[in-house]
């Protein structure tokens, strides 16, 4: 599991308390990003994480503002479910130079925006339409591009605070057929829904909103609570 952390969202004096918590959880990695940015605190979340933590902290970029060389790795994104050249592309040229001469561990990654229920972030930001989960062809279709244009990873994501998380049929076809890791992201707000789609098959599933609502959700998914259901 990876703990999404929105700089925009999060007060720095709070991060070694919830740090404290997030250690507590079955957590394996912490993501740091947002649809935006605009005070530019990425960089300083990233460093005082750092001071409170071992796991690894992966960039999870809105834009290519959002690149911090204190960091462990970086998802470089393209919205391949979109048609926005902006964030097909344009955003990761801007970015592969600042990218290229940092340490981070760079990784490709097909991001593909699937409804939720309700406007996520993502589709403001990016002005580009979710694939309804009832055409989970055109699903698959979009992650196996992915695969074959070279992306390492596959990002299926529900938006933030989505109301319906992605349907467990969609990431178990989504698997079944990739050879490559699956995240799954969006709406998991239950100790249900984050078994759920580990039993469909995702690699990684991030949290997001449920954190930011109540630090106290990784009291219900304490490595001692679930590791059986999914190790």
């Amino acid at each position: 599991m990876a703990v999404l952390i929105d700089p925009e969202k999060i007060e720095i004096e709070r991060l070694p308390t919830l740090v404290k918590l997030i250690h507590l959880s079955i957590a394996t990695h912490i993501f740091v990003g947002g649809s935006t940015d605009k005070n530019n605190c990425i960089e300083n979340v990233v460093i005082e994480l750092k001071k409170a933590t071992s796991l690894p902290i992966i960039i999870f970029p809105g834009s290519a503002n959002q690149v911090s060389n204190k960091a462990d790795g970086i998802l470089f994104l393209s919205l391949i479910s979109g048609r926005n050249p902006e964030y097909l592309i344009e955003q990761q040229v801007q970015a592969a130079i600042q990218v290229k001469e940092s340490n981070l561990e760079v990784l490709p990654t097909g991001y593909i925006l699937v409804d939720g229920g309700k406007e996520s972030a993502v589709e403001r930001v990016s002005t580009s339409k979710p694939i309804c989960q009832t055409n989970s062809e055109l699903i698959l279709k979009t992650a196996l591009a992915g695969e074959f244009s070279g992306k390492k990873i596959i990002y299926l994501e529900a938006g933030s605070g989505a109301k319906t998380p992605v349907k467990s049929s969609i990431i178990s076809l989504v698997k079944e057929n990739l050879t490559i890791p699956l995240i799954v992201g969006g709406g998991i707000q239950t100790l249900h829904q984050l078994t759920t789609a580990y039993t469909a098959g995702a690699d990684l599933v991030v949290i997001g909103t449920a954190f930011e609502k109540d630090p106290a959700f990784f009291n219900i998914i304490k490595k001692e609570a679930i590791h059986e259901n999914i190790s």
